[in-house]
This record gives C-alpha cells, structure tokens and sequence, in this order.
C-alpha cells in the first residue's frame, strides 16, 4: 500500500486549500456540514481543481455520491455514515476508503471493510465536536496500530506539533489536523511549522 503523507490537514471549503496548498500540503479533506447540496458539489469541484492543480490528494467527507459524480479519489466515512453509504457503489467507482474509528467494535467493524486507511480519534480532547470519546490517547494508538498492521492509521484529535511526536512514536503514519491551524492566528505559518515537523 503507498504510503501517505504524513500531515493531513481538514478544512470546511476551497478557500482554505487555496491558502494551503501551495505552502506544500499534499493530503487534505474537505468536511462540510453546513451548505445545501449544491453549495457542497461547487465546493468538492473547487477543491479538487485545487489539489489536481497542485498534486494533492483530496478526501472528501461523508459526501459519498457527490465524490464519485465528481471524480474524485478518496471518501472517508465515520461510523454513522457507515450506516447509510452504498459501500459497493464507492468501490465500483474506483474510490479509496478511510474510515473513522474509536472504540473496539468500531475497529472490528472498519477492518472487515478493508478500508485504505483507519482513523482513531479524539487522541488528545479535543474541541471541534461534542464526542461521548474524551480522549483516546496514545498507548490507544499503539494497540490500533498493532491490530491494523499494514493499513495506515490517522491519529487525530487534539493535534499539536509536540504531540506529533508522540503520536508518531506510538504507531500513528498520518497526523489529522484541525483546529490547531484553523483557530491559529497566522495559519499559514502554522501549516509551514507543521510540514517542517512532520517532514
């Protein structure tokens, strides 16, 4: 399986992977929760102009039938999407697959699916969405990352650049960031701090 970067930032529009892109962001996902239908089909179009233009891999979230219209590469699901996605059509389409997960069944669930990565999150707390997880942490990782072997495992929740390292050290291939970049004053730097530290 080709290994993925290891800095995989998430924003909620095409303005933001203009921002970033070019600062040298290659994985990305655009998670979008609050427009209409058409309103998130522009976005997804927008940014995978964006991330072709720029060599970069898009993961659009949840959208499952609008990635495939769309042409894209890659959908990530969490668990509630799961329930409702037509796992059969994303695979005919050609789409790769990554998947959230936090607890046992979850995992169990995710790994009969064979999916192109897994997630594990919150690793740290984290303030982006009310979660009845508070926090993972990192010995978590490390039993994850001991069970799905080969397929690639995204830490995510409460990233910072100091518990990069740690997540790293404990088995995560893919650092998931949010917040820690969008709330930033100076996004942009932080992003450049991001992909000297994970380089």
């Amino acid at each position: 399986m080709r290994a993925l970067p290891r800095f995989y930032p998430i924003f909620d529009r095409a303005a933001w992977l203009e921002r970033m892109l070019p600062l040298g962001v290659r994985l990305v996902q655009l998670r979008i929760k609050d427009l209409d239908f058409a309103g998130t089909r522009a976005e997804i179009r927008d940014s995978l102009a964006l991330c072709r233009a720029h060599n970069a891999t898009l993961v659009v979230n949840d959208h499952w039938r609008l990635a495939i219209e769309e042409g894209c590469d890659w959908i990530h699901l969490g668990q509630e999407d799961l329930d409702t996605a037509d796992l059969a059509a994303i695979r005919g389409a050609g789409l790769r697959l990554g998947l959230s997960t936090h607890d046992e069944a979850e995992l169990a669930r995710a790994l009969a699916l064979s999916p192109d990565y897994i997630a594990l999150g919150p690793v740290w707390p984290t303030i982006l969405k009310q979660m009845k997880w508070h926090q993972q942490g990192v010995a978590k990782l490390a039993d994850w990352k001991a069970r799905v072997q080969d397929i690639p495992l995204i830490a995510i929740g409460g990233l910072t650049i100091p518990r990069a390292a740690e997540a790293f050290a404990a088995g995560a291939d893919v650092v998931s960031v949010v917040t820690d970049i969008t709330l930033n004053p100076d996004p942009e730097a932080r992003v450049r701090a991001w992909l000297e530290a994970v380089a």
